[in-house]
C-alpha cells in the first residue's frame, strides 16, 4: 500500500498539501533547502541519499527520475529480490521518519534510519523462522496468542503551549499512541475507544484521508498489520472520565504516563476533587 501510495503521488508531501491548501511552507522539514515533494522525499534530501548510501543502494538514485513512477518501475526491473526488500522497507521508513519529524520534532539521521531498515529486516526474517519452528512442532496454534486488551484514549490541549496546530490534531496523535502503546505490550488483539466520533470513523475507513490529519490517520492504518485485529469504537466523553483526567493532568504535569490495572494517584486526586465540586455544585441551593 505505502508503495502503492508513492507511485501514484498521493502520499501528503508538502507540495501536494500546499495543493489542497492545507499548508503554505512547501520547504522540506528535514533540510530547508528545497520543496518537499516526492522526488525529493526520497531521492534528493541530503538525509535520504545518506540513507540509501548506508544500506549500499545508491545505486538507486542513479536512475534518478522526478517521474516518481517511472523511477519505481526501474528500480523494480533491475534489482534482485534482497534489494527490492530492503529498497522497499527503506520507503517505508523514509516516511515513517519524515512523519516523526512533522508530528513529534524528532530528528533521525540517515544512518540510523538505514539502521532500522536492518533490523527491522533482521526481525521479519527471525518470525518467520518462528513460526516454522512452531509448525514444525504441531504448535501452530500457540503463533500470535499473546491476548487482548482495550485502550482508551484522549487528548488535553494548550493552544500557548503545543507543538500541535489544534484540538482534532491533538486526539488524532493520541489515538495513534494508543494504537503504538498496544504494539509495545505485544497485544495482538486490539480495542481503541475514544471520545472524538470524526477521529474514530477516520480509523474504522478503509478511504484515503485527505484532511488535514490524513497523515497520523496513514500511520495508525499502517500499524493495523501489526496485530490480528484492531477495532475502533466510539465512547461518550462522561464514560471515558479516566482517560479524560489522564490526559488533562498530564498536560498540566508535563508528564507522560498510562493506566494500567490501577490509577496514578495523580489521577485519582484529580477525580476526587472533580467529585467533589460536583457534589457542592448539587447541593448549592438555587438562586
Amino acid at each position: 500500500m505505502m508503495i502503492w501510495r508513492i507511485s501514484w503521488n498521493f502520499i501528503p508531501s508538502f507540495c501536494n498539501l500546499k495543493i489542497k491548501r492545507v499548508v503554505v511552507n512547501t520547504q522540506c522539514p528535514r533540510c530547508d533547502c528545497e520543496e518537499e515533494n516526492s522526488y525529493h522525499i526520497f531521492q534528493q534530501c541530503p538525509t535520504v541519499i545518506e540513507v540509501w548510501s548506508k544500506l549500499n543502494m545508491s545505486w538507486v538514485l542513479n536512475q534518478s527520475n522526478k517521474n516518481i513512477w517511472s523511477w519505481l518501475t526501474g528500480i523494480f526491473g533491475q534489482g534482485n529480490d534482497e534489494q527490492l526488500r530492503i529498497f522497499c522497507c527503506g520507503l517505508w521508513f523514509i516516511w515513517f521518519n519524515r512523519n516523526q519529524l512533522v508530528y513529534e520534532k524528532k530528528k533521525v539521521s540517515g544512518t540510523e534510519i538505514a539502521r532500522k531498515v536492518r533490523r527491522y529486516i533482521l526481525e521479519l526474517e527471525a518470525t518467520k523462522e518462528d513460526k516454522l519452528t512452531l509448525h514444525s512442532s504441531d504448535k501452530c496454534h500457540q503463533v500470535f496468542k499473546r491476548g487482548r486488551a482495550t485502550v482508551h484514549f484522549d487528548a488535553a490541549f494548550d493552544l500557548h503551549h503545543s507543538n500541535i496546530e489544534d484540538p482534532f490534531t491533538a486526539e488524532a496523535y493520541a489515538g495513534l499512541q494508543a494504537v503504538k502503546l498496544g504494539i509495545s505490550l505485544g497485544i495482538n488483539i486490539l480495542e481503541v475507544m475514544g471520545d472524538s466520533k470524526t477521529v474514530i470513523k477516520k480509523c474504522q475507513s478503509s478511504s484515503i484521508d485527505r484532511s488535514v490529519i490524513g497523515a497520523i490517520i496513514r500511520d495508525i492504518q499502517s500499524k493495523k498489520r501489526r496485530y490480528q485485529k484492531v477495532e475502533f469504537s466510539f465512547i461518550p466523553k462522561v464514560n471515558n472520565i479516566y482517560a479524560h483526567t489522564i490526559a488533562t493532568e498530564a498536560l498540566k504535569s508535563g508528564e507522560s504516563f498510562y493506566l494500567e490495572r490501577g490509577i496514578p494517584e495523580l489521577v485519582q486526586n484529580a477525580l476526587e476533587r472533580r467529585n467533589l465540586g460536583e457534589e457542592r455544585l448539587w447541593q448549592r441551593p438555587p438562586d
